[in-house]
């Protein structure tokens, strides 16, 4: 899958949180609202020097799992028996096979850049993600579809910047909550649709900063705040 359907995927979830597309390269959404995710990093196939992304960098030596697979195939894992006369000899013929895999990637299409993935569908840089389709930039991510910079959470569908959260729709900036949709930075609280900046709080709609307003004059400072958090990102990119 080529970057640009990616991004089409970005622009699809831009679109339903705040009614317009991203506009960002994909390296722009990483460092802009994805820049501290521990997320896979570029190493080298230490059998082929090829590029390939693992969410273990700080190892020796690496090999694509793909490739894993073909020097079974090839040669097999097993080697002859030889004479151990030292701990240090069991180390170091370990040496030889004990490559760390690299994408692992299990009944799963179009993953691209991640490691590892499990049941899905159209992955870009994500890590330890299962049951998703259409995700970018994500960690821990479950059971989601339409999700960026999503982490450790479950059923977040268009969801930006969910955290520790769970059945969150159409919502950005989404920490320790449940049952959210159509809201912006929003806090250990549950139920809430069409809220700002609020904690702590259930079952509310309309409420900003955990004060109640009338749905016109919600609509009315949610336009602004959406001209507020892009024209934010769009200096961190100029």
């Amino acid at each position: 899958m080529k970057d640009d359907s990616f991004l089409e995927i970005a622009d699809k979830i831009f679109l339903n949180i705040f009614g317009q597309k991203s506009n960002l390269t994909l390296d722009e959404i990483r460092n802009q609202f994805a820049f501290d995710l521990k997320l896979p990093t570029e190493v080298k196939d230490s059998t082929t020097g090829e590029a390939t992304y693992s969410a273990m960098p700080n190892v020796k030596t690496y090999m694509k799992c793909e490739n894993t697979y073909q020097y079974d195939r090839d040669k097999g894992w097993m080697l002859p028996k030889q004479d151990i006369k030292s701990l240090d000899d069991i180390i170091k013929i370990w040496q030889t096979v004990n490559y760390t895999t690299t994408e692992r990637v299990y009944d799963s299409e179009n993953v691209v850049k991640s490691d590892p993935i499990y049941n899905s569908i159209n992955v870009y840089a994500s890590t330890n993600c299962g049951k998703c389709k259409n995700i970018l930039f994500c960690d821990g991510t479950y059971d989601s579809e339409f999700a960026i910079a999503c982490q450790r959470s479950t059923s977040v569908n268009f969801c930006l910047r969910a955290d520790d959260s769970n059945s969150c729709t159409n919502s950005y900036n989404v920490i320790c909550s449940g049952k959210i949709s159509n809201s912006f930075f929003i806090q250990d609280a549950s139920n809430l649709n069409e809220c700002l900046f609020c904690s702590h709080i259930s079952d509310q709609e309309y409420c900003i900063a955990n004060m109640q307003f009338e749905r016109e004059e919600y609509f009315y400072i949610k336009q602004q705040v959406i001209k507020w958090v892009l024209a934010e990102r769009a200096k961190i990119k100029s």
